[in-house]
């Protein structure tokens, strides 16, 4: 096998990204209010994407870094990578990714995004790329419903969550600054990694690791 230096990212069409996401990511989901999509090559083979858009609910979003203006962080909403990448593809991936929003969309300062550890991980790649945990919270979006299907609960969600039972375990949330500077301002702590291990509920392919 090759080299996490021999991929490429290029940006591709929603409609690109959404189909290996579809096939690739653990949800099985896409996230509706993705707006860039970044394919992850390998030779010349697209086998993974990353989406960025808005959160949800920004609102309650801005304020973790303070003063920051509408339009000036993005949400990394889904990263599904194929098993024939390259070791290490992840975080090369995202060092490349972040490059290219930092040159061609300089206004961006910070990078928010989401661990599952009901049913995924606790954010290996995403320490491995330097980001900062922030906030370790129990979780009540990741939800099953009646029928069994597992969906996140948020205000323009078209399910009927009636019945319907959160699972067990965790959200985590991570924060990686394009512009340093940001980290002055935010608002929160910058919690150690020891901290899920101290919890106990650090996850991998959906499996605790304690």
């Amino acid at each position: 096998m090759g080299s996490a230096k021999d991929i490429k990212i290029k940006l591709i069409s929603s409609t690109s990204a959404n189909l290996i996401v579809r096939r690739l990511h653990y949800s099985g989901k896409v996230a509706p209010n993705s707006k860039l999509h970044f394919g992850v090559f390998y030779n010349d083979r697209l086998e993974g994407a990353l989406q960025f858009g808005s959160p949800i609910d920004k609102r309650k979003v801005l304020p973790i870094v303070k003063e920051t203006k509408w339009n000036h962080m993005l949400e990394l909403n889904r990263v599904a990578l194929s098993d024939r990448l390259p070791k290490n593809s992840e975080s090369r991936a995202l060092s490349i990714v972040f490059k290219i929003i930092k040159k061609e969309y300089p206004f961006i300062e910070w990078i928010l995004t989401f661990a599952d550890c009901t049913q995924c991980g606790d954010g290996t790649i995403y320490r491995a790329s330097g980001f900062k945990l922030i906030e370790v919270l129990k979780n009540k979006t990741i939800v099953q419903l009646k029928t069994g299907e597992i969906v996140a609960k948020h205000g323009t969600a078209n399910y009927d969550f009636t019945g319907s039972k959160p699972l067990a375990g965790y959200q985590i949330k991570y924060i990686y600054f394009l512009n340093k500077d940001a980290v002055k301002r935010l608002t929160k702590p910058i919690l150690d990694f020891s901290t899920l291990d101290k919890l106990g509920i650090g996850m991998y392919k959906g499996v605790l690791r304690g």
